[in-house]
């Protein structure tokens, strides 16, 4: 059974650069039919994908935020990674990392909670 756990502070400050890890167990990070995504919730609104990396290592973002985002993996540590920079208290949300397959996301995080403030 895959498991997704995510790991970073929950307070960061305007402007700064938001880093989020997500470790996994119970599978390999590199399974060609697993994607591997960051999605977000900001309050009292409803899930926003950001963005993914492929098994082969390919990068995809939003639109909306792919100026601002990277997402990269450590295979050898079973971790895949969320940075977001220049972050305003609009960025303020529950962060999941989740797999998908095929057409749909069978494995999530739990989620964490990161506040935008100074």
């Amino acid at each position: 059974q895959v498991q997704l756990q995510e790991s970073g502070p929950g307070l960061v400050k305007p402007s700064q650069t938001l880093s989020l890890t997500c470790t996994v167990s119970g599978g390999s990070i590199s399974t060609n039919y697993y994607a591997w995504n960051w999605i977000r919730q900001s309050p009292g609104k409803g899930l926003e994908w950001m963005g993914v990396i492929a098994y082969d290592g390919s990068t995809y973002y939003s639109p909306s935020l792919k100026t601002r985002t990277s997402i990269s993996r450590d295979t050898s540590k079973k971790q895949f990674s969320l940075q977001l920079s220049s972050v305003s208290p609009e960025d303020t949300a529950v962060y999941y990392c989740a797999i998908r397959v095929a057409t749909s996301y069978p494995y999530w995080g739990q989620g964490t909670q990161v506040t935008v403030s100074s």
